[in-house]
């Protein structure tokens, strides 16, 4: 593997990427937690207060001096779904040391900064800085009140809400309004330090780095500070709720374009299934030779947007459209001929070579950024399945056209969700 695993206590492990392509390291800390309602706000703030001081570091304009003198280190922070955990992540970018005029380990002094934002917050009166909590509230306040403002993005979450009404995956990483009321620096900072016993904790490196970065991270005072833990967070996802007919949701706004996005459940879920899973996607909307690219786009104008993307965690498939609102009928029908197409096997082999081509091309270009690199093996780390690139090609092209149609007699649609205009 290129990615070398290590223990540094119970629930908490060292992953080095072993690369020279990059004149930059990448280092990266992954809390993960498990998603509920209760808790989704506050995890999304943490990262947020968190970025404004540390203990050693206390304000922005201190962080950013620290990062100069590191020749330009560049630190960000942000939280997302992976299957039904939610995942804290925080990177540090910083020039490798090979690369520096002198003797100089920024690695050890990126890892320090980095640690020390996470692990030893600026607290005071044994909570959170309150100026920073208000702050950070107001501003994730914003963002999630924009969630509206990108109408394709928020009718593919609003299908995701109402397939997984209910479930971890249903609820919006960003977490909700009414729930930032209730948050304060006490209650937020007593989270913080619950979640941060209990979450799975996973430290990446990426870059070319000697035998030293085992030994920078277990000498590091905010990891010896950690206590060991049986992690806490989802190993398995919860499917969404299993319905006999697919449910059609419309919801109107001020909008010229209607947004259509339909949820697509497998039924097949063993190892080997996914991999024609992937197939399937890119022929029926994943690539521009698609059926949804080419019939629905291309042939009938019915979109100006048409595609597909595979969710590997949840195992479903969500097509989506834009769309001019009167074609709303018409453009359904024409997807749904597109999947009973599918189940018919009316596709070729030439179809299922440039599935291929596309999608192994895809594998082949992970290792060229070392964030796509990190989170191919953060992925893997998370669902315990552990595989090398060669390996996940050989799986695609195993892939045979019964594969492919095994999986599409195994789907049905679950939701269908319509962002519309106001009736003038």
């Amino acid at each position: 593997m290129n990615c070398n695993k290590i223990k540094l206590k119970e629930g908490i492990n060292l992953h080095i990427i072993n690369t020279n392509k990059f004149k930059t390291n990448l280092l990266a800390v992954f809390l993960t937690t498990p998603l509920n309602r209760e808790n989704v706000t506050k995890n999304a703030l943490i990262p947020m207060v968190l970025r404004r001081g540390s203990k050693e570091l206390t304000n922005l304009e201190e962080i950013s001096n620290k990062l100069d003198e590191m020749y330009g280190a560049d630190f960000n922070c942000g939280v997302d779904k992976t299957g039904d955990n939610h995942v804290l992540k925080f990177y540090m970018e910083s020039i490798n040391n090979n690369f520096l005029p002198e003797k100089e380990n920024i690695l050890e002094e990126s890892m320090k900064v980095l640690l020390d934002i996470v692990f030893n917050p600026l607290v005071e009166n044994g909570n959170f800085k309150e100026e920073y909590v208000e702050s950070e509230k107001e501003n994730l306040k914003q963002i999630i009140l924009g969630k509206i403002d990108n109408k394709s993005k928020y009718a593919y979450e609003r299908c995701i809400e109402e397939m997984y009404k209910d479930k971890p995956y249903g609820l919006y990483k960003y977490g909700y309004v009414e729930e930032l009321e209730k948050i304060d620096a006490k209650n937020l900072y007593e989270h913080y330090k619950k979640m941060i016993s209990e979450c799975k904790i996973d430290i990446f490196i990426s870059g070319e780095i000697d035998e030293g970065a085992k030994q920078i991270a277990m000498e590091n005072d905010n990891i010896k500070n950690i206590n060991e833990r049986q992690p806490i967070y989802n190993k398995k996802s919860q499917k969404a709720e299993e319905i006999e007919q697919e449910r059609i949701i419309e919801e109107k706004m001020e909008v010229s374009q209607g947004k259509l996005v339909l949820g697509l459940e497998i039924g097949k879920n063993d190892k080997d299934s996914k991999y024609a899973a992937l197939i399937y996607n890119a022929i029926l909307g994943g690539t521009p030779t698609s059926k949804m690219f080419q019939n629905v786009r291309e042939k009938e104008h019915l979109a100006y947007v048409a595609g597909s993307n595979y969710v590997r965690h949840k195992n479903n498939v969500f097509i989506r459209c834009g769309i001019e609102i009167e074609d709303y009928k018409k453009a359904l029908d024409i997807i749904k001929v597109q999947i009973e197409d599918m189940k018919k096997g009316d596709f070729t082999e030439e179809d299922i070579k440039n599935a291929k081509t596309s999608i192994i091309a895809t594998i082949k270009s992970i290792p060229e950024e070392q964030d796509s690199e990190m989170m191919y093996y953060f992925g893997q780390e998370i669902s315990e399945h552990k595989m090398e690139y060669s390996e996940y090609e050989e799986n695609v092209q195993k892939v045979q056209k019964q594969h492919v149609i095994d999986i599409a007699n195994s789907i049905k649609i679950n939701t269908i969700y319509f962002l519309t205009a106001v009736e003038k």
